[in-house]
């Protein structure tokens, strides 16, 4: 891109718009439920900030309230976000020859919408600048805090977010943001490994649905790994 790197971090911002205010709605979700289980505000917020990961907060909240331990839900979290690795390993050309900190940063802002802006990018004929992802990721991590802040402090007035489902919000606006993230055929191998794995672990184990998220996110990574589809 021939942008100066402020107008590439402007343009990430606005083509990510449409997915930050999709995953406002779990991230409210999320802060009502994070509470509903006794979190604090200070902790709710933390988590979202730190973690920055919607699925993988809600499988350690699950692992949390279940009083599986802070070990348990931190393994947990952490291997549905394996796929991370992935994406930031797509993300190499963005990041090849950038000083450590602001390789972290990107690092840190990579989400599964970076696909999404990166495919964005290449429909304009160009690649995905590191700004241009920062961007669009810094946007992110803001709703994403503004999000679950919002519905922290929402929960007082909500005694159940089930009886409303809003817990089940969060399902329905991963599956509508699934076709943006739809590269084509190549996607097919590792989105079947993975569903294929969730829906036979919950089958066989209905108590521990969420680790069979986690068997599934690891299952479509190695996959696409495998076939070098990052």
């Amino acid at each position: 891109m021939s942008r100066d790197p402020w107008s590439d971090i402007v343009l990430g911002a606005r083509d990510m718009m449409p997915m930050a205010l999709a995953a406002a709605t779990y991230g409210t979700a999320f802060g009502l439920l994070a509470i509903q289980s006794e979190f604090s505000l200070a902790q709710t917020i933390s988590m979202s900030a730190l973690v920055f990961g919607g699925s993988a907060q809600l499988v350690a909240l699950d692992q949390l309230v279940a009083g599986a331990g802070v070990a348990a839900a931190v393994l947990a979290g952490a291997a549905l976000n394996i796929r991370i690795l992935l994406i930031t390993a797509s993300m190499r050309a963005a990041l090849t020859h950038r000083p450590w900190w602001q390789v972290m940063a990107g690092v840190y802002v990579a989400t599964d919408a970076s696909v999404a802006l990166m495919q964005t990018a290449k429909q304009r004929g160009t690649l995905a600048s590191y700004h241009y992802l920062f961007g669009g990721g810094l946007l992110l991590l803001l709703v994403w805090i503004a999000a679950t802040t919002l519905g922290a402090l929402l929960s007082q007035g909500i005694p159940n977010p089930k009886t409303y489902g809003l817990d089940f919000a969060i399902v329905a606006v991963f599956v509508a943001l699934l076709p943006g993230l739809w590269r084509g055929r190549q996607d097919l191998a590792p989105w079947g490994i993975a569903a294929a794995t969730v829906a036979a672990g919950t089958a066989l184990f209905p108590d521990h649905a969420a680790w069979a998220l986690v068997c599934g996110a690891v299952c479509g990574a190695v996959v696409a790994g495998l076939r070098h589809d990052a």
